[in-house]
């Protein structure tokens, strides 16, 4: 049978106080280590793909020697193992200082690439807000034009032909939208948008298939068959022409020869 004897409560107060700092985190005392140290021991994290720790050695060379030759290239390595981390936020304020501080650097285009492949990542689906996609753009933009001939700015070219694309697909779901509540003005913008504005992109031909649709909705079938025929010329084997073709024939607004010979006589008319 064990005793329990009643504990004082200035004694008690003590031991709250000792339990209390012994669950506290010791921080570690801040030591200086060599240059050299710190960015080979960034290095090894990075290839153990302990990015998080590389980051945080990379970023001690430059707060413990901002003024050596190693400090510019620990901070674009901070920034590279932040993106692997898919932390794209502090990746580009990473990369935004290094621009801002060694602008004649020879790594200076990757600096810049690897900015705008964090905001190009980050794009969403068109079902969302796009301004990550605006903003992948300028950025992919900035690359090729101070960079051009370079492999960043091939591979940014590639990069901005997908980034328009998808602009071009949230224009055609508002207008799906618009359509379906029968907004067909409002519609009819949003297409037109994808056909002037995305003229290169996969959307087209969906874009002049859904004004061909909008124009008969408006009552305007001048209009739906001179789209039609464009759509036709452009895109003669897209199924979006083989749509809006029968679509047309359904209401006799073609005429019944073949589509080639249509497309010939509306362009001819």
């Amino acid at each position: 049978m064990s005793l329990k004897f009643p504990v004082p409560a200035a004694l008690a107060a003590v031991l709250l106080a000792l339990s209390a700092c012994a669950n506290d985190p010791v921080e570690k005392p801040y030591v200086e280590q060599p240059v050299e140290e710190l960015y080979h021991g960034g290095l090894a994290a990075m290839k153990q793909k302990e990015y998080g720790e590389a980051a945080r050695l990379f970023d001690e060379v430059e707060r413990q020697h901002p003024y050596s030759e190693w400090a510019g290239r620990a901070q674009l390595m901070a920034a590279y193992a932040q993106y692997q981390q898919y932390n794209y936020a502090d990746a580009v304020n990473t990369l935004s200082r290094f621009i801002q501080l060694h602008p004649g650097h020879k790594d200076i285009a990757y600096a810049y690439y690897l900015r705008a492949l964090c905001h190009y990542e980050r794009i969403s689906d068109v079902g969302r807000d796009q301004s990550d996609t605006e903003k992948a753009m300028q950025e992919l933009t900035d690359v090729v034009r101070r960079f051009p001939g370079t492999p960043y700015a091939r591979d940014a070219n590639l990069k901005l032909s997908l980034a328009r694309d998808h602009l071009a697909g949230k224009e055609l779901e508002i207008g799906r939208y618009y359509q379906r509540q029968k907004l067909h003005i409002a519609a009819l913008g949003r297409f037109r948008k994808v056909v002037t504005d995305y003229q290169t992109t996969s959307q087209v031909p969906e874009a002049l298939a859904r004004l061909v649709e909008t124009y008969l909705a408006l009552g305007i079938p001048r209009e739906a068959q001179t789209v039609a025929a464009v759509l036709g010329h452009n895109f003669p084997s897209s199924s979006w022409y083989k749509e809006s073709y029968a679509l047309l024939m359904k209401q006799n607004l073609a005429p019944k020869l073949d589509s080639e010979s249509w497309i010939a006589k509306l362009f001819n008319s």
